[in-house]
């Protein structure tokens, strides 16, 4: 499901399926993108911030075009213990590998890898970022 921003209408509440996994889209060529991220975040359960949310930084081939300071966008990921993932969404192969690796991140949120918490595997992504 896409929400453009949080919080959710409590009106569809007991429709909406269980929520495991969160990935906030940033788009590097517009500084509301930001802004509208953080503004989100204040609306999310901090029990999410356990191995369930991600940054999903998009628009990074175009450097020369940001409105974002990516400086930004790595302390977001270090705030709130989240993985800061970085696409180019205009790259077909870019494109189809960072769906490959939210839908796995989304099968261990889900509980469906044996064996693979979601804190575990942020934990791990956080310690091979930070090498």
């Amino acid at each position: 499901h896409l929400a453009t921003s949080l919080p959710l209408p409590s009106e569809r509440d007991h429709l909406r399926p269980r929520i495991d996994l969160i990935a906030f889209i940033i788009d590097i060529k517009n500084r509301y993108s930001l802004k509208n991220v953080e503004a989100s975040l204040a609306h999310v359960d901090a029990s999410f911030f356990l191995g369930k949310v991600c940054f999903l930084v998009t628009g990074v081939g175009r450097v020369n075009y940001c409105s974002v300071e990516m400086n930004a966008i790595w302390k977001l990921g270090k705030v709130y213990c989240s993985p800061v993932l970085l696409c180019e969404l205009e790259l077909e192969g870019i494109r189809v590998a960072t769906a490959q690796r939210l839908l796995r991140m989304l099968q261990i949120c889900a509980g469906h890898v044996p064996g693979v918490s979601a804190l575990s595997f942020s934990s791990l992504m956080r310690n091979s970022a930070d090498d």
